[in-house]
């Protein structure tokens, strides 16, 4: 590999994506993760890739819709480029329908989406088409989107890895510093930024899910109950997840993630008899402001971060990758408004 130019610091989905697009661009990049590849949030096994209710628009919201039109795109070249699918497509993704106040809101919906989302995706409500793939619906009605989107996280990041790899970019555990430096360092990062500050900048989130033997890989996904249900390319179904401030082990499971196994099972009929057949626990890093932190680091030119996924990481990837390099690469800022590093210092 050539001698780097830039430094990206975190082997999860912001560090790799960011590096792959500035290595697609000509940088010269080396990646650094002394745990290795996906070691962190980036290695769990739901991948909803969700979009935000279409109401009440913000930046926020904006942000993350281009991002979920990119990504057919973004993990297509990925996986060409590596020769490993990320289990990526956009199946869409079906939600019960409690009531009739619920149902007077979805269909309001309706209407928001085709004037926010355009010709991109749509938003319907319908009678539940599959009762065996559907979640308990009162009113036997469901939303259906056409936006939201499925990936498997954990295959996702080596999919990225092995195209990096194709570049001559491989994933390190340590190296010399360069001029330019990305720190996507995830919880570690938002503890690093903590120290010495008299309010947090963010923090780690537990979260626990688990893998079902169960295929259905062209199925929507479905949301009930407060969980995501995702049926994955490779033939199993992750149920997700816990969102858990207080713990002792945070990568341990426990009745919590029972219990949310319980309640995707009795939503949905065909998971009853499934088996459990892989179980995650670990941290989600959350900035204060609840957005992703973006842009450069205050008094330390040079360098940059991109940290704060929490939930909706994968699903901001392809649009964070694009917006970094260009303030990287070209100083071309389109960071919005939420997203800089001072709104959650």
């Amino acid at each position: 590999m050539a001698t780097a130019d830039i430094t990206v610091r975190g082997a999860g989905i912001f560090g790799l994506s960011i590096a792959w697009v500035l290595a697609c661009r000509g940088a010269q990049v080396q990646v650094v993760d002394p745990n290795g590849l996906a070691a962190g949030a980036s290695g769990g096994i739901v991948g909803a890739l969700a979009p935000h209710v279409p109401e009440n628009w913000n930046p926020k919201k904006q942000f993350q819709l281009e991002s979920l039109l990119m990504a057919e795109t973004f993990w297509a070249e990925v996986q060409q480029a590596g020769g490993i699918s990320p289990g990526y497509a956009r199946t869409g993704r079906c939600q019960p329908i409690a009531d009739e106040p619920a149902l007077t809101l979805a269909l309001q919906r309706v209407e928001t989406a085709k004037n926010l989302w355009g010709k991109n995706a749509t938003w319907t409500v319908r009678p539940i088409q599959n009762p065996e793939w559907a979640a308990n619906s009162p009113t036997g009605m469901e939303i259906h989107d056409t936006l939201s989107a499925r990936i498997h996280p954990r295959h996702a990041c080596h999919a990225l890895a092995a195209a990096l790899a194709s570049q001559g970019v491989d994933i390190l555990t340590d190296a010399p510093e360069t001029d330019i430096t990305v720190h996507a360092t995830g919880v570690v990062g938002l503890d690093q930024l903590n120290a010495g500050r008299t309010r947090m900048v963010g923090a780690g989130i537990k979260g626990q899910a688990a893998l079902l033997d169960f295929a259905a890989p062209d199925a929507p996904q479905l949301f009930a109950d407060t969980l995501h249900i995702i049926p994955h390319a490779d033939g199993t179904t992750a149920i997700g997840s816990t969102t858990e401030r207080e713990y002792d082990d945070a990568t341990s499971t426990d009745r919590q993630l029972d219990d949310i196994v319980a309640r995707a099972r009795a939503a949905i009929p065909a998971l009853k008899n499934a088996k459990v057949i892989a179980k995650w626990a670990g941290l989600r890093p959350r900035s204060r402001s609840r957005a992703p932190m973006l842009g450069p680091w205050p008094g330390r030119p040079g360098h940059f971060i991109a940290n704060g996924g929490f939930k909706i990481g994968f699903g901001m990837a392809p649009k964070v990758a694009h917006t970094m390099a260009d303030l990287i690469l070209d100083g071309h800022d389109t960071i919005p408004q939420g997203f800089e590093v001072q709104a959650s210092l």
